[in-house]
């Protein structure tokens, strides 16, 4: 467990029913674990007229409704709560792990040597920076609860696609910008694929609907084709649930 520096805030009003509030310090990390734990705390402490914080990289949204309560008093919760992180100095429970197994390239991948061509590298060297790395999922996007993620250490950043594609398949290994995604369901998307887990992410017949959720740890692992169906229609787990290899 870690312990959290709140870094601090500025708010600023989002409409008439939410607020932005921005994490503003120079420490990126700081400013990620400080947003999500205070939507965590807004979450669970029951306020009436709150409908939810939904947290990003640096921001949490907090929705409200304003027939129930104002824009001020949600401000001055907002505050309530840092103050409470801060002098509780709340931890940051222990992530848990994810292996993704990966087929790299072909029509798993389509994207993996445009990406190559664009960084001047190998895709042989594509796939190792893609895999050497464990990537923190740092929130939920679209589509579906993607598990958003710092991208590997590639030299530039990914360009997104020219033309969006009308449907990537559901466990889509993109990349684009500095940022790596899994695509848990099928849906147009910008980005480029460079490869496909068959593991199945989003379970529509679980809650939550993804096992992961913001400060969990992915790590990609390359599999040979032949070796796609040993997991097709498994389910993505944490590592201390044992599946085979």
């Amino acid at each position: 467990m870690s312990v959290l520096t709140v870094a601090p805030t500025e708010i600023y009003e989002s409409g008439d029913s939410a607020l932005r509030v921005v994490a503003i310090s120079q420490a990126s990390e700081d400013n990620w674990l400080t947003v999500h734990r205070l939507a965590d705390w807004l979450e669970s402490c029951g306020a009436e007229g709150l409908h939810g914080a939904v947290p990003t990289y640096d921001s949490v949204l907090v929705e409200f409704d304003p027939i129930l309560v104002s824009a001020r008093q949600v401000r001055a919760f907002v505050k309530l709560g840092l103050l409470e992180l801060d002098h509780a100095g709340e931890g940051v429970q222990t992530p848990r792990e994810f292996d993704v197994p990966v087929v790299y390239g072909g029509d798993f991948g389509p994207d993996l040597e445009l990406v190559a061509q664009y960084q001047g590298i190998s895709t042989g060297e594509v796939i190792r920076l893609h895999t050497e790395k464990t990537y923190t999922v740092r929130c939920l996007g679209a589509p579906a609860g993607s598990p958003m993620m710092d991208g590997p250490a590639f030299p530039k950043p990914v360009p997104r696609l020219k033309d969006p594609r009308l449907s990537v398949p559901a466990g889509a290994v993109a990349v684009a910008g500095r940022q790596a995604v899994i695509a848990p369901a099928s849906a147009p998307g910008g980005w480029c694929v460079i490869g496909q887990t068959p593991l199945s992410v989003l379970n529509i017949r679980k809650e939550p609907l993804v096992p992961y959720k913001p400060g969990d740890i992915l790590r990609f692992r390359q599999i040979a084709t032949e070796d796609f169906n040993e997991f097709l229609g498994m389910d993505l787990e944490p590592l201390e649930l044992e599946r085979p290899r």
